[in-house]
């Protein structure tokens, strides 16, 4: 997508936690960009239907209220662009969406863009190479 300017929007991960190991730190799984609420709320909704089936019976319960009832609570929730958290605990293991606002800054392109002069001081370190096979 195209920007030229700021751009109001959500970041979502999809995070995994073992719960019986207190050492081990959560797993990243997914990130998305979304633009509006909807886009978060299909997304989060999506990934629950899917993963449901497989689920035991108390995390298939957690799903599916969070469907018929959590779900409009996430939505309000995200339509006045505060964070939010969907989880659901399988055996040891709990899932995590994070929903955060955010504002999305353009990026700008290099084509037909004159670069500093420092970006043609760089060399590259001794014993590396931009092949990938060793010097």
């Amino acid at each position: 997508m195209l920007m030229d300017k700021p751009r109001q929007g959500f970041w979502c991960e999809c995070w995994t936690e073992d719960l019986t190991d207190g050492m081990q730190w959560p797993a990243l799984r997914a990130s998305f960009d979304a633009y509006s609420a909807p886009q978060v709320d299909r997304w989060v909704a999506i990934a629950l239907r899917t993963i449901s089936p497989a689920l035991d019976p108390d995390a298939s319960d957690e799903v599916w209220a969070w469907l018929h009832d959590g779900r409009a609570e996430t939505r309000r929730a995200l339509l006045r662009l505060e964070p939010c958290t969907v989880s659901v605990t399988q055996a040891s293991t709990r899932i995590t969406w994070t929903i955060r606002p955010v504002t999305f800054l353009p990026l700008t392109h290099r084509q037909g863009v004159q670069l500093p002069d420092c970006a043609y001081a760089f060399e590259p370190h001794a014993g590396s190479s931009t092949s990938g096979a060793p010097d």
